[in-house]
């Protein structure tokens, strides 16, 4: 239970971390170094060279507390990020695999451990994809802002609209495991499974930290240059329409665009094999999606498989 109402630079670090050990994670991507003793929030950053006012506001905001945005600067907050980018791509996503492979019979004996593992594997390679565009794109964008340099063909409401929650797979993939995956007191894959939703409640945090702290600070800074002159006026981009979903059972159309995904077709090969036009097979794995909430063509493999939908000698590796 919280029991300090907000922070402020005059705590000590200590009763922050008692008061949600959950900020050692933000002190790591400050590039805080624990053995501060009984030192101020003040003290420790002035120390560790980290703006105290940019830590504090984040701090305040994980811990869903009363922040300001104004006191946020966008240099730290980045360097903050991309340590962020560094631990989820070359520790903590490493590290769950490593304990996924020795969870799970990667042997080649089980069909269903095999795609698990490859559905992980893609999804890193998603989650790497993401992070590196936002690294060598979106802060080198906000980075030439702040040398008063905008970009006319970028702006970060291109980011903003168009930012995934990459966090959703993961929790697809937990939700695979503890359906399809049979486990006899496999203690070692619960405690996998308690990492992946650790992880996934870090890349929420993360994500909520890029959507409502950076993205509406950036949006300040391209106003301010707008007033001044320097950057032209945005242009939003129109959000997509959310899929619409109603029935709560398969068809046997269904069950059919199922196997073809399993066997690695495209939307136009499902529709020339099964004599649709492309919006049809389209409008299917809408409602394939909500049924089975599950929304990638690896965790629609592996329920086809599960279901015996496909057999593996079918599937495309």
């Amino acid at each position: 239970m919280n029991q300090l109402s907000i922070y402020r630079a005059s705590d000590t670090m200590r009763e922050l971390i008692r008061d949600n050990s959950l900020l050692l994670m933000v002190m790591s991507r400050f590039g805080i170094s624990l053995g501060f003793g009984d030192k101020t929030v003040k003290e420790v950053c002035e120390a560790q060279g980290v703006e105290v006012l940019t830590f504090l506001t984040v701090a305040n905001f994980v811990s869903q507390k009363e922040y300001d945005l104004a006191t946020l600067s966008l240099a730290p907050l980045m360097d903050y990020l991309k340590r962020a980018h560094t631990y989820f791509l070359d520790y903590n996503l490493p590290f769950i695999r490593r304990r996924l492979i020795e969870a799970i019979d990667c042997s080649g004996a089980d069909d269903v451990a095999f795609l698990i593992l490859r559905f992980y594997d893609e999804y890193v390679t998603e989650v790497r994809r993401h992070m590196e565009y936002e690294n060598d794109t979106v802060f080198a964008y906000v980075e030439r802002l702040l040398q008063g340099q905008p970009d006319e063909k970028y702006h970060i409401s291109t980011f903003a609209d168009k930012h995934d929650h990459i966090e959703d797979k993961l929790m697809e993939l937990k939700d695979i495991i503890v359906r399809y995956y049979p486990q006899k007191a496999n203690d070692l894959l619960n405690s996998v499974l308690f990492d992946i939703i650790n992880c996934e409640a870090d890349l929420t945090q993360h994500r909520r930290v890029e959507d409502q702290l950076f993205v509406p600070v950036v949006k300040l800074l391209e106003e301010k240059l707008r007033t001044q002159g320097i950057t032209p006026p945005v242009q939003l981009l129109q959000e997509e329409e959310e899929p619409d979903n109603r029935l709560d059972v398969l068809s046997e159309r269904e069950k059919e665009i199922i196997h073809c995904v399993a066997m690695g077709m495209t939307n136009k090969e499902i529709a020339d094999t099964l004599c649709l036009s492309i919006n049809t097979v389209t409008t299917h794995r809408r409602n394939i999606t909500g049924k089975l909430q599950i929304h990638t063509p690896n965790g629609l493999t592996i329920y086809a498989l599960v279901n015996k939908l496909v057999k593996l000698s079918e599937i495309k590796m």
